[in-house]
């Protein structure tokens, strides 16, 4: 079978560059025939791609040792999830699985595209033939998936996953953070598409609309996925550290936003076509790159892989993607051109303008401080890694602007706001925000916390009144209850108002950011019938136990929590582990803390088992009091619901 997986991928390799040459001479002869050709041979570029990935899931879940990257990132005690998801463990692996996407991805498009787009689609299978040709070249030539292991003896068992990602979150974060990831392959080849043919009507931005929502919502919750995992596993009580590889997925993520509002003033002025088009190709730029900081292992990350010769050929090609798009844009500069001007300063144009502009620099910012451990090291040779405090002294100011953005937008019209709408749509979202900064500021709220909360009440208190005002005019027009108003008005604009819920899930999302400034944290050792107290709360251990389990042991910790008044609010079980415990070499067994929280909406209680002395009976405990993180993970939900919401296709109804 492993066999067959290569061949796989060596004919893929081939039948890739067939397909270009094939649908070059059809753009040359313009003979129908040999476009049909191309597009099957593209067809079957995409199905080797899939069959090489369902090999390689066949050798990890039979334990395939004779296969290196098997021998890695599986062992026999593996659990059958993990050893699936071992698939995207390894650099090898997680480099197919790219493939394999884009792979279904261009099925699909061809399948949905195959009677449309006449002009656009063979450049669009250009486009999509030559990624995935680098991806061809590098499983082939660098990291090949189906290598033998290089061993002069039979495997018995192999080293087993790490296991941080022996984790239920960890076999759905990278899915679908590259489900997003390689989805912006399909705009951009669109884009590029365009580019060539001179179609830079709106046409080909409605063709993407879909897809670049689709995508962007993967990658959404790919990240929420990611913070949810680093927050459950990781064991330093957060969800975001500003890592190199959270920073890869956060930079696209940012210009597609960008990118997705910016697309409906062109779908509706026809304007901003140079910039549109500026913001897809960065973000498919930005979405290799961050398969280049991952794979490269060019800086330190929980995430990344260990150094590699994939690194100079990732960054080639992003330079090779950014010197062939901008010629492109310079070349059709005079078609891309509009001739249409933003009328106002005050119009909902202008707020999207401005949106876009707050997106770009924070991702530039984001973007300087990943990077700049590189540039010292090749300026200076010494390697200077920029931490969590220049992120955040840089990006909490802009992005509480972004956040006051976010709800002066929808109090804006189109084309210009007048004074009387001014006054109608600003006035109560701001006297409730003024009221908010008296009753925060009375708190003891300051700095950013007490702007923060501000904010969130102006936002919170405008995208409300959108939903009130929409559902009242439905009530007087139609007679309808508040609920069948709600209901019908949300189905007659799924667009507008799925906006506004991700709007509402972003908000959401700030109240837990701000929990943040409140964090409390202590270390501590307890032996069984000893307490200790934490801010508001009392921890008893009440019991030490072990267990020996299929593919690691571990001591239990029984931790009794109660109030200063001694009510009982919950028990907590954190557990040290440690894997491979069977190995009679002590450097190959891993010790790990699996953590247990308990999840409040004001706070949450989280403790770390941090280590054990068995001869003494004392276990060492990290607790932390988190307040408010709840609300984080609940704006997550809404704004997948919102982006669900705006997806779902609308009927023409009243």
């Amino acid at each position: 079978m492993p066999v067959v997986g290569s061949v796989a991928l060596s004919l893929g390799l081939g039948f890739s560059i067939l397909t270009i040459l094939i649908l070059a001479f059809y753009l040359r002869t313009n003979d129908y025939r040999l476009y049909l050709t191309g597009q099957r041979s593209a067809l079957g570029v995409s199905v080797l791609a899939i069959i090489a990935t369902l090999v390689l899931i066949n050798e990890l879940l039979r334990s395939n040792f004779n296969v290196d990257y098997v021998a890695h990132y599986t062992s026999l005690e593996t659990p059958w999830l993990y050893k699936f998801s071992a698939l995207w463990a390894g650099q090898a692996g997680s480099l197919l699985f790219w493939l394999c996407i884009l792979a279904v991805y261009t099925i699909i498009v061809i399948f949905l595209y195959r009677n449309r787009h006449r002009q656009l689609m063979p450049w669009i299978l250009i486009v999509l033939t030559s990624v995935q040709l680098f991806f061809y070249i590098l499983i082939n030539f660098i990291t090949n998936p189906f290598e033998p292991t290089s061993a002069n003896f039979v495997v018995a068992n192999g080293n087993g996953l790490n296991p941080l990602l022996q984790n239920v979150t960890m076999a759905l974060h990278p899915p679908t953070l590259y489900l997003g990831f390689v989805g912006f392959s399909i705009p951009f080849a669109f884009a590029i598409a365009a580019l060539i043919t001179k179609e830079t009507n709106p046409l080909w931005i409605r063709s993407i609309r879909r897809w670049s929502l689709v995508t962007w919502l993967f990658l959404s919750i790919g990240i929420i996925l990611g913070g949810w995992w680093a927050y459950q596993e990781l064991g330093w009580g957060g969800y975001w550290a500003w890592d190199p590889v959270e920073n890869a997925s956060f930079m696209p993520w940012l210009t597609a936003t960008a990118f997705i509002h910016s697309i409906m003033i062109q779908e509706k002025k026809n304007m901003l076509r140079v910039w549109n088009m500026v913001l897809i190709i960065l973000t498919f730029a930005l979405s290799v790159f961050g398969t280049f900081l991952t794979r490269s292992g060019v800086l330190s990350s929980v995430h990344s892989f260990a150094e590699s010769p994939l690194g100079p050929m990732f960054i080639d090609f992003v330079i090779l993607i950014l010197v062939v798009s901008t010629a492109l844009i310079i070349w059709r500069l005079p078609v891309l051109k509009s001739r249409k001007r933003l009328e106002s300063f005050t119009s909902r144009e202008s707020g999207f303008l401005f949106n876009n502009v707050v997106f770009i620099v924070i991702c530039f910012a984001v973007f300087w401080g990943t990077i700049f451990p590189i540039i010292s090291e090749a300026v200076r040779g010494t390697k200077i890694t920029v931490g969590p405090p220049f992120f955040n002294q840089v990006n909490v100011p802009i992005g509480l602007l972004l956040l006051f953005l976010t709800g002066v937008g929808p109090l804006l019209a189109w084309r210009r706001t007048s004074k009387q709408g001014f006054i109608k749509n600003f006035t109560i979202p701001i006297v409730a925000a003024l009221i908010g900064l008296i009753i925060f500021f009375y708190l003891g709220f300051t700095g950013y916390v007490l702007v923060s909360m501000t904010l969130i009440v102006f936002v919170l208190v405008a995208i409300l009144l959108e939903f009130y005002r929409g559902i009242n005019a439905r009530r007087r027009r139609f007679g309808e209850n508040p609920a069948q108003a709600l209901w019908r008005m949300i189905r007659k604009n799924r667009s507008r108002y799925g906006g506004y819920i991700v709007h509402l899930g972003i908000v959401f999302m700030f109240v837990g950011f701000v929990g943040a400034a409140f964090n409390q944290e202590k270390e501590f050792s307890l032996k069984p019938g000893e307490s200790e107290h934490v801010g508001e709360y009392n921890f008893q251990l009440k019991n030490l136990r072990e267990e020996e389990r299929l593919n690691h042991y571990a001591w239990i910790a029984d931790l009794r929590v109660s109030d200063t008044h001694g009510k009982f609010i919950t028990n907590l079980h954190p557990e040290k582990r440690v894997y491979f415990f069977r190995n009679p070499d002590p450097d190959r067994r891993q010790p790990h803390s699996e953590l247990d929280i308990y999840e409040g909406i004001i706070r949450d209680i989280y403790s770390v088992f941090t280590g054990i002395e068995v001869e003494k009976n004392t276990a060492y405990f990290k607790i932390m009091i988190n307040p408010l993180v709840w609300w984080v993970w609940l704006g997550g939900y809404v704004l997948v619901f919102g982006a669900l919401v705006s997806l779902w296709p609308s009927r023409r109804t009243i």
